[in-house]
């Protein structure tokens, strides 16, 4: 059982832990369930689907909404459980020395819990600042729910004073992270006998071609720009797979490759991906064409969002390190919402939450119950800012 001195946050995030929202799955169950949480307390939302109707962000807003006010940022979809070994229920929050356990439990369900368990509180105090509760979907397949939230909040609302997106930075205020752009490459060539390679258009050894140069521009990245700040201070690219071919005697025609770039704020992400897919049809795709004309090379985006990089003296950097009792700031490796709501809708945000990433996307992901606590505290604070 969950210890009845835990912050009320924890019953909150058993309940939120127990829908299994995977990206692949619909998120409507929980959306229905926050909903029903907010209108028991007279808090009206909004939802915003998203195409197919299976899935929706939920906005909602507490305090003055013809005010400037204050964003808590977080994501409802979590990552698949496929292949793990849990010891404990992946999606039946439980409890053990001080943690609990369960899928989306530290990313970013947790922080969510938090928001929640302290609507009472919003709602008993004499905000003079609203304070919206943004929660997106499928923010773990390329940030692609938040950018219809972001665009209805600031139609909406006035601008908003601050956002903080809630991703697990053990209460640290996160100032910047990475752009990124991912693709798959698919390569159809023309197949044949290898003893008749020649007469083939071979699409692993023309994916290689494109691979060596990702590399070669992966070098030339790490002699560039670079922010001392980051875990990689520098902007990377990635092969992460290559798939092709079906036997040594059969000259292949197709292969897909996926591949990545993460870059500083600082560089154009986009120019990285137009030179890579210059060179594949300046360079690659003529040698192919040349024997075959019905060969070639179709590229297709897989998940883009932008990068983040807030000044550490901005009034949203100050204002959320007075909030969390500290006077630090780091830039993390991995990517967030957070970039979306200044790309789209120019609000000034941070991103700060509880947990530790290091428990995401694992097997028995967890949270420490004192960091829904220091979340509980920084909300507090925040509350009695926005009734000044």
């Amino acid at each position: 059982m969950l210890q009845q001195a835990a912050p009320k946050s924890v019953a909150i995030l058993k309940d939120l832990v127990g829908f299994d929202t995977t990206s692949r799955n619909s998120n409507l169950d929980l959306i229905a369930h926050v909903e029903a949480f907010l209108a028991e307390r007279g808090v009206k939302s909004i939802r915003i689907p998203d195409e197919t109707g299976e899935k929706a962000n939920l906005l909602a807003t507490i305090g003055p909404a013809d005010q400037p006010g204050y964003v808590l940022s977080g994501h409802t979809d979590v990552v698949p459980v496929d292949g793990q070994s849990w010891t404990t229920p992946a999606f039946d929050l439980s409890e053990r020395d001080g943690r609990v356990y369960g899928r989306g439990s530290c990313d970013m369900k947790g922080f969510l819990a938090c928001c929640l368990a302290k609507v009472d509180d919003m709602i008993a105090a004499p905000l003079k600042a609203p304070i919206h509760l943004a929660f997106s979907y499928d923010e773990e397949v390329g940030c692609k729910g938040v950018p219809s939230l972001v665009e209805h909040l600031v139609a909406t609302h006035p601008l908003p004073r601050a956002c903080f997106v809630g991703e697990p930075t053990e209460m640290q205020v996160v100032l910047g992270h990475k752009s990124k752009r991912s693709y798959k490459a698919i390569f159809t060539g023309k197949t044949c006998h290898s003893s008749l390679a020649p007469f083939g258009v071979n699409a692993v050894e023309h994916a290689a071609q494109l691979i060596v140069k990702i590399r070669e521009i992966g070098e030339r990245l790490a002699g560039g720009p670079s922010d001392d700040l980051y875990d990689v201070g520098f902007s990377t690219a990635h092969v992460g797979t290559c798939h092709g071919g079906t036997a040594l005697n059969i000259v292949p025609d197709t292969c897909e490759v996926l591949f990545e770039f993460r870059v500083l704020p600082s560089q154009d992400a986009d120019a990285l991906v137009e030179e890579i897919i210059a060179y594949a049809r300046e360079v690659i795709e003529p040698q192919m064409t040349a024997r075959d004309p019905e060969t070639g090379i179709v590229f297709e985006e897989i998940s883009s969002f932008p990068g983040i990089d807030t000044a550490p003296d901005a009034e949203v950097t100050v204002l959320a390190k007075k909030l969390a009792g500290r006077n630090d700031h780091a830039k993390v490796a991995y990517g967030t919402e957070a970039g979306r709501f200044v790309e789209i809708g120019a609000v000034p945000t941070v991103v700060i939450g509880p947990g530790n990433i290091e428990q995401a996307h694992k097997a028995d992901e967890f949270i420490e119950i004192s960091e829904l606590a220091k979340c509980e505290a920084f909300l507090d604070r925040l509350i009695e800012e926005a009734t000044r």
